[in-house]
């Protein structure tokens, strides 16, 4: 069967997500200190990690990638099968290639048959009708809808849309979506005067998907042939910044996650949960699934302990463990205006 060319870019993209994947990410956690107390006085063993959002029992999940093409299909069955071993949240990768080609939808609907009783996100770009929303819902018999924003993305692709006018149709959905829908940025970062305008059509959720993981403006431009585009590979907000500029409504931040500590920091900067996609992707590709298990296991395991050395016993008071920003991320700080979580 002759590959169309929605399926190839779905493989492209994995292919390139895993070329420039890199061990440290450049997404602002290390310019936040959470500050260390001799003194814990908490009991390791009865520390709690359980959020505030969705009903779920971690705070983190493994957030979109895959599906669209028989290679990114095999990869959802492995992600769907991860997922529901840990008791994690999973978001399917962008479906839209699915509903025009319909032949496609089992490397989506995988999910759901590996994961059956778990909490899976549907995902569609924001530029798609309230009927296409309502078929990725389905599709997956969805308990909430990412809808992507990724305007950067669209330029550089060499099929990009050039019609980025999203806000209107992104009101429309969230006023007829039955489940719960997360306006979710792709590598380049949320503003406040985002956030605002995003309030006003009835938005309440947020995926900041800050600029520090996969960079899909390095991808895409690898798909060009002039590879013109290369001086937007640092565009936008950092996961740290944007989750500094987004501050008074439920937020998840996704960009640059590599190890628990970054969950906690992301946390404590005053997000709901955390998403990991490129993380999850390479222990995948590059070890298989059962050491991606047995990752995730590690990071579950970790994370209470890591939480309760910082003298929290939960999420709640984590709010209390001081935290200290690097001057760089102090000056953007203030040049913006924005204020430090307490």
């Amino acid at each position: 069967m002759t590959q169309s060319l929605g399926s190839h870019r779905k493989d492209e993209h994995v292919i390139l997500a895993e070329k420039y994947y890199t061990e440290t990410a450049t997404a602002g956690f290390a310019d936040v200190r959470l500050i260390h107390t001799a003194l814990p006085e908490v009991d390791l063993r009865h520390v709690t990690v359980t959020p505030t959002l969705f009903g779920w029992h971690w705070p983190f999940f493994i957030n979109a990638m895959t599906g669209g093409s028989p290679q990114t299909g095999r990869y959802n069955a492995a992600l769907g099968r991860l997922a529901a071993g840990a008791d994690l949240a999973i978001a399917s990768g962008s479906q839209s290639v699915a509903l025009r080609e319909p032949a496609l939808a089992p490397t989506f609907t995988v999910l759901r048959e590996n994961h059956p009783a778990g909490f899976i996100l549907a995902n569609l770009g924001a530029g798609h009708p309230w009927a296409d929303a309502q078929a990725a819902i389905a599709m997956l018999a969805a308990n909430a809808l990412e809808l992507h924003v990724n305007s950067v993305q669209e330029l550089v692709m060499p099929e990009g849309d050039r019609d980025l006018r999203w806000l209107a149709n992104i009101g429309d959905i969230v006023a007829q979506s039955p489940v719960p829908v997360i306006v979710k940025e792709i590598g380049n970062g949320m503003s406040a005067a985002t956030v605002a305008r995003l309030q006003s059509v009835g938005v309440k959720y947020i995926d900041v998907g800050g600029r520090g993981g996969t960079n899909f403006v390095t991808i895409e431009n690898t798909r060009r042939p002039a590879r013109d585009y290369g001086y937007l590979e640092d565009f936008g907000q950092t996961t740290v910044e944007s989750l500094l500029e987004t501050q008074g409504l439920t937020r998840i931040a996704t960009g640059g996650i590599r190890n628990p500590l970054d969950i906690l920091k992301a946390l404590r900067l005053g997000a709901s949960a955390v998403g990991v996609s490129g993380q999850v992707l390479h222990w995948l590709i590059q070890e298989g699934e059962p050491a991606t298990a047995a990752h995730l296991a590690s990071w579950q395991a970790q994370l209470p302990q890591v939480l309760g050395v910082l003298g929290a016993s939960n999420l709640a008071e984590l709010t209390e463990v001081p935290v200290v920003l690097s001057p760089t991320l102090e000056s953007y700080v203030r040049q913006r205006g924005l204020t430090l979580p307490q």
